[in-house]
């Protein structure tokens, strides 16, 4: 590759950073918020293309992680929290290419500038074109990709194309793009652009249709495109500003293939000469032309390929930097920093340049759980962005969002799972006009939409449950995480004085209580007259509400958990903390069988009937911290690392979702995990990592270590916050963000003179695996 020149825009030394800076191994590491033109001076003033540097933690940041088996991740070159996630596609139409692509495909259809970060359910792909070179015609659509060509990186992707000669590169910023196409001989070089493109487009999911779209030449270097698409969500549009180094021609139009679509897919030609580069300059907008186009404008003028790729390098870096790790091996600081990666893709920006932070794609029933406590902890500013953006949706329909995806809530999966993150802002201090979030709560868990398909709240006030009979499908897991959901209402509600709203929601948070079977020990489906489903196996996997099923992606064994409001309750219900930890192990050690009830794909990851794979379970291993038994959440939670996080392709054991997957790492390495999401709590596990900093973003910095760790030191012997005892097993989020040191006191045994000791057999055990 040819040595870019730097830009003249370049010429003069701007503020470094807005906030303190560190020098570090060679690199600037950015203690708050990057200025990110500057980044990208010192970038590539120190590095030029090379900017993943050796000190620098993104070079540890491997995108191709998850993009084999189930993961569904993507490579495609991002920025933090972007909206432009710009890369491959090697299929569209089925579950495997949810994202568009697998490292494994040897072949690739097109580079599209969206993508969705391992999601169970496929869309995006927009505005996807085709590089090749020989005759205008094609039998298919597809080029052969050099597997061992192929580079992904934070913010950047590259791939060389042996029989068309061409090597192809993309560099992200948050709305925009820069793409390179370079040929290795003299000639022509075709270019297929297909506005009808995209993933998703298969049954199960969805019909995908195009009722309009256009794309306007301006002269022979540029073209403004729109096209409005209903797939996952409907009436999505975007729009886009294509600006090329080169003149091109037009040289075919080709009619769409799918019926009353009305888009555009056309081919352009540009003359090269060998090793001349085709330079593609895009932004996209959700709202306007006239707004991709200022986009563009704002994020690219005067910007260099290499310096669109530094820039983008150094916005990763400042997300990476946050979490200092020291003593981690090779493989740990990879899993760790894809993790981080992986985490901050989404939520995406949808707001144009200048605007406030828009956040959207919310997969709220996954990402609750541990993504939005990340946030909450270390990007407050971005917790600000998704709760804005709940309550805009608020706004515009009546209730907070489901699933929200480019703006518009397609309502896939359970509960409302915005209540709990706009409640913990609440109490983070972080929400401008509480009384309006509140209302936004009790609108969305009292109030039925007919756009919602799974409300039905007054069958749930009249029963305190779903009967099975009246609601098809997911019976126990909508009571279950309703009841989640009122439980956070009602804490919100008490802290505002509203109390008599308080006491009904309350009220409903128990309602876990009623599909609760004593007699088995299981939750379990139950009709209207309060007869329990017969007949009943705890293995039988639900999926979806189509099926007459009771469970959401999992069964009684992996539902059976779901109070996490409540764990003293449920402990009470099972007979106390001996019998519950004795669940527990019931759940670990039962055979990983599975009896299909509709679509289990999701259910993956199996320890037992553990289903790392898969969120309802992300918060299992550490109950056993309320049962008294720290050591079967350490035993666990290590095989959970051994066996379900490797630095490789196919090296999660379910899907990404959107971060949540990875947030659960990020967590658990630490030692630490928020089971009851909106309490402002974490439960304490045990860490994996030997040392870790946070430089944390109202400038503290916490650090953790974990003395003594080993491979066979996976036991806590004793935790020590800034130097004194921590009180059971509960760290606040408040304590970190504090700053100071929590240290962990490894040991190869656990504490067996905790338990009575007519348990100390019983409960004494290697992990299996082992």
């Amino acid at each position: 590759m040819r040595a870019e020149r730097r830009s003249s825009s370049f010429s003069t030394r701007p503020d470094l950073f807005a906030t303190r800076i560190r020098w570090r191994t060679g690199v600037f590491c950015v203690l708050n918020r990057p200025n990110p033109v500057a980044c990208a001076v010192f970038a590539v003033a120190l590095y030029g293309a090379a900017v993943a540097a050796p000190g620098s933690c993104g070079r540890f940041a491997d995108p191709f992680i998850g993009t084999e088996g189930t993961g569904h991740a993507t490579p495609a070159a991002s920025y933090p929290f972007g909206l432009v996630q710009a890369g491959p596609d090697s299929g569209w139409n089925d579950w495997a290419h949810c994202s568009g692509y697998r490292k494994d495909d040897d072949a690739l259809i097109g580079f599209s500038q969206t993508h969705l970060n391992g999601t169970g359910v496929p869309d995006l792909g927009d505005m996807r074109f085709l590089p090749y070179t020989g005759s205008v015609e094609r039998r298919e659509w597809k080029v052969r990709k050099d597997m061992a060509r192929e580079k992904a990186e934070p913010g950047y992707y590259g791939v060389f194309l042996p029989d068309e000669g061409l090597q192809v590169e993309v560099a992200a910023l948050s709305k925009s793009a820069v793409w390179r196409v370079t040929p290795v001989k003299d000639g022509t070089v075709h270019l297929f652009f297909d506005q009808e493109g995209c993933i998703g487009d298969f049954a199960p999911y969805r019909d995908v249709t195009f009722p309009q779209g256009f794309v306007r030449n301006d002269g022979d270097r540029a073209f403004d495109a729109y096209c409005r698409r209903n797939g996952w969500v409907t009436d999505r549009d975007v729009y886009a500003r294509f600006a090329f180094s080169h003149p091109f021609s037009v040289v075919a139009e080709l009619p769409c293939e799918g019926r009353g679509n009305a888009v555009v897919r056309r081919v352009y030609d540009f003359s090269l000469r060998k090793g001349e580069t085709l330079e593609i300059r895009l932004a996209l907008s959700a709202s306007s032309n006239a707004a991709a186009r200022r986009n563009l404008a704002t994020q690219l003028a005067g910007k260099s390929f290499a310096a669109v790729r530094a820039e983008a390098s150094a916005a990763w870096e400042a997300v990476f930097v946050q979490v200092e790790l020291k003593g981690a091996s090779e493989e740990q600081r990879r899993n760790f920093y894809t993790a981080l990666y992986h985490l901050c893709q989404q939520p995406n920006d949808l707001a144009d340049a200048g605007e406030p932070l828009r956040c959207s794609t919310l997969s709220m029933w996954d990402v609750f759980r541990a993504a939005c406590p990340w946030y909450a902890l270390m990007k407050p500013d971005v917790t600000d962005g998704v709760v804005a953006s709940c309550l805009r949706q608020y706004d515009e329909t009546g209730y907070l969002p489901v699933w929200q995806l480019w703006g518009k809530d397609n309502h896939c999966m359970i509960g409302n799972h915005a209540v709990p993150v706009v409640v913990d802002a609440y109490f983070a201090g972080r929400l401008k006009d509480p009384e309006k979030a509140y209302r936004a709560v009790k609108d969305s868990l009292t109030k039925d939409f007919p756009t919602r398909p799974k409300d039905d709240f007054a069958v749930l006030d009249r029963y305190g449950y779903y009967p099975f009979d009246l609601i098809k499908g997911e019976s126990v897991s909508r009571t279950l995480e309703c009841a989640y959901d009122d439980s956070c209402a009602a804490r919100f509600a008490a802290a505002l004085g509203k109390t008599a709203d308080a006491a009904f929601f309350a009220k409903r948070a128990g309602n876990w209580r009623n599909v609760f079977d004593a007699r088995t020990g299981f939750m379990r489906g139950k009709d209207a007259k309060g007869r329990w489903r017969e007949p009943f196996s705890p293995y039988a996997l639900g999926h979806g509400a189509d099926t007459a099923n009771d469970f959401t992606e999992g069964n009684a064994f992996q539902y059976s958990w779901h109070v996490l409001h409540d764990v003293p309750g449920l402990i009470a219900v099972m007979g106390g903390k001996s019998a519950f930890a004795a669940k527990l192990d019931a759940l670990f050690d039962a055979p990983e069988t599975v009896e299909d009830m509709g679509t289990v794909a999701d259910v993956s990851g199996l320890i037992g009937q553990y289903a790392h794979g898969n969120e309802p379970s992300h918060h299992v291993a550490y109950l056993y911290q309320y049962a008294g038994r720290p050591d079967r959440t350490a035993e666990v939670v290590r095989e959970i690392f051994d066996r379900f996080y490797a630095p490789k392709p196919d090296g999660l054991c379910g899907n990404d979702d959107c971060g949540q997957m990875s947030a659960w790492y990020v967590f658990s390495a630490l030692g630490f995990y928020p089971v009851d999401p909106a309490s402002g709590e974490y439960v304490l596990g045990a860490p994996q990592l030997p040392h870790a900093v946070l430089r944390l973003p109202n400038g503290n910095v916490f650090t953790v270590r974990a003395a003594g760790l080993s491979p066979a030191n996976r036991y806590v012997r004793s935790v020590a916050l800034n130097g004194k005892p921590l009180d059971g097993f509960i760290l606040k989020r408040t304590d970190v963000l504090a700053g100071g040191e929590l240290v962990f006191e490894m040991s190869a045994g656990h504490l067996e003179g905790d338990l009575p000791a007519e348990e100390r057999d019983a409960f004494r055990r290697v992990v299996k695996y082992k």
